[in-house]
């Protein structure tokens, strides 16, 4: 230890050190230039969780020009949350199970029972059933269509689903037909999606 006092020497003081250089961060571009304003919006797109329907370009002359290049920057059409908490048009059971029928009479009317034909058969109808209820235009409803195929061989079945659903929305639909040597059964379950 040193000894600090009237006679003592005062210690040597060294070159003050300079804190290490570090590399500055780039300085993010700010939304009023033109030119980088479509690249924020790419960025605030790809970050986010949320859903966008429309985002409103900006006012400024400067940057109104951007038509194409604004629109390019949205790469996918997202939906805003619309606080909807009931369809526009309710899931109608009695009409979609009318047009369920009516396709499996039209597509069962002279098949027997193989079940390798009908493995690829229950995918083909599951997706026109799909395509056809869609077309009665229930948005926010999500469809989940279950084709089932059973030879008829004198057994008995039982058939059971169970789900969790808004019974005000949300309902389902079955459609059966029958030949001599099978029973084809469809169930269409619609949940509606807020």
């Amino acid at each position: 230890m040193e000894k600090r006092g009237r006679g003592a020497k005062a210690p040597s003081v060294s070159a003050p050190q300079q804190p290490p250089v570090t590399p500055r961060k780039e300085r993010r571009p700010s939304m009023f230039e033109k030119e980088a304003y479509a690249q924020i919006l790419r960025e605030r797109l790809r970050e986010s969780i949320h859903d966008v329907q429309y985002v409103e370009p900006p006012f400024d002359d400067s940057i109104a020009d951007l038509g194409k290049e604004w629109k390019s920057a949205l790469a996918k059409l997202k939906f805003a949350n619309s606080y909807r908490m009931e369809p526009l048009k309710k899931f109608q059971a009695h009409s979609v199970e009318t047009k369920v029928q009516q396709i499996l009479k039209e597509s069962l009317q002279d098949v027997k029972y193989d079940d390798k034909v009908f493995s690829h058969l229950s995918l083909e109808l599951a997706d026109r059933i799909l395509s056809s209820v869609k077309e009665f235009g229930y948005h926010r409803y999500k469809f989940i269509i279950k084709v089932l195929f059973i030879q008829k061989t004198g057994q008995a079945i039982n058939i059971a689903s169970r789900w969790i659903w808004d019974v005000a929305w949300d309902s389902w639909v079955s459609a059966k037909h029958e030949t001599e040597t099978f029973v084809a059964l469809v169930l269409v379950f619609a949940l509606y999606c807020e």
